[in-house]
């Protein structure tokens, strides 16, 4: 089939306000309220949730290990420009011990943070996956930006699963627009070396970003479809202090969710996370995107001695303790799996479109659909 007749079969529209909520393609924006098309939505998207995972939540411990970031993203506080913030880096000692021995009882995976910085991959990152892989059977995550490909195959070699590789839009103008770190199709490429080496890559979205439109949200969504990924993630926009979009109004919570929905329905076995920025931005946010499809938690375990200072949404946002978490869970009616992700993702090579596809031809058609040339 020719990628245009590919991009139009999965294609969404976020204008028509029909009701068409039985069709996967469909992304009704309206509140989902009663017997709204929304509603069916999340109906839907709940029960294949449940269908391929039951009524699971896997559960992730994130530690933040470095405030330091080389980007200037115009809609993140630790952009480079912000001299206001307090930047430290954390003990991979401190954060093994506390990672190995005070970790709360549900977690299986841990997620390790940071700002794009090259410094705390090689003394901190590094050694704590080291440790961490010899002393534990924790499924290790990595979100530590775009890196060079002897640094991904280093953290791969040290114990690493999964990468997480956000594109946070997909319209290449508006990228640039919003001053994502590089350009689109550098991040694409990094996408697909990832998976290409063996790596689990999930990616994502932010929904309501300044100069975003129905169509980008569209082009995002068909995009990531297209992608070698084992889970993506939605956020709602939160404009971060010291930032050129400080100002600006956050993204919407209903359509956020039923992005969520909608990626759920067209990507059944992806893992995709509830974000504590939809707890921001509204009370229930968090349990309704459960309700929504979603199957994964985090419980933040950075020190409290430095969360301030790692604003990623803003300085007052919502950390997910344990409680927390696993109050949300049981809310939505789930339960925490026993499993964890790396363990279920283990020989599973399954993408979006339920066949089998090497992450260099799923990158072609990705290149193509968004009109960028690959990268060598």
């Amino acid at each position: 089939m020719h990628l245009s007749s590919t991009i139009a079969s999965r294609s969404v529209s976020l204008s028509d306000s029909s009701d068409r909520s039985e069709h996967p393609n469909a992304l009704p924006m309206r509140t989902a309220t009663g017997n709204s098309p929304a509603s069916s939505l999340h109906e839907q998207a709940r029960a294949m949730r449940d269908d391929r995972f039951g009524r699971r939540v896997f559960v992730r411990g994130v530690v933040e290990v470095s405030s330091h970031c080389r980007e200037n993203c115009r809609y993140c506080a630790m952009r480079r420009d912000n001299r206001a913030l307090t930047r430290y880096r954390l003990d991979a000692d401190e954060l093994a011990e506390l990672i190995i021995h005070r970790r709360p009882a549900g977690i299986t995976d841990i997620d390790i943070q940071a700002g794009e910085d090259p410094v705390a991959v090689r003394e901190v990152v590094l050694p704590l996956v080291r440790e961490l892989r010899r002393r534990t059977n924790l499924g290790i995550t990595l979100c530590l930006g775009t890196l060079a490909p002897r640094e991904y195959d280093q953290l791969r070699e040290a114990g690493g699963d999964f990468y997480v590789m956000k594109i946070e839009t997909g319209n290449s103008d508006h990228y640039g627009f919003v001053g994502a770190p590089g350009n689109l199709s550098e991040r694409l490429a990094a996408i697909t070396y990832l998976a290409a080496t063996g790596w689990q890559v999930s990616s994502g979205l932010i929904l309501g970003l300044p100069g975003q439109t129905p169509a980008m949200v569209e082009q995002t969504l068909n995009l990531l479809t297209l992608l070698p990924l084992a889970g993506c993630s939605v956020s709602p926009f939160v404009g971060g202090p010291q930032t050129p979009f400080g100002a600006a109004p956050a993204g919407d919570i209903e359509q956020t969710l039923n992005c969520v929905a909608w990626l759920r329905l067209r990507a059944p076995h992806w893992i995709i996370p509830a974000v504590s920025a939809m707890r921001l931005v509204s009370e229930d946010g968090y349990v309704r995107a459960f309700n929504a499809g979603a199957n994964l938690a985090t419980i933040n375990l950075t020190p409290s001695t430095a969360r301030a200072n790692y604003p990623i949404y803003s300085r007052d946002r919502v950390i997910m303790d344990e409680d927390r978490v696993l109050t949300a869970i049981a809310a939505a009616g789930c339960e925490v799996s026993r499993i964890g992700i790396s363990e279920h993702l283990r020989g599973n090579k399954t993408l979006a479109n339920g066949r089998v596809l090497s992450p260099s031809h799923v990158a072609s058609r990705a290149f193509e659909a968004v009109g960028v040339d690959t990268c060598s």
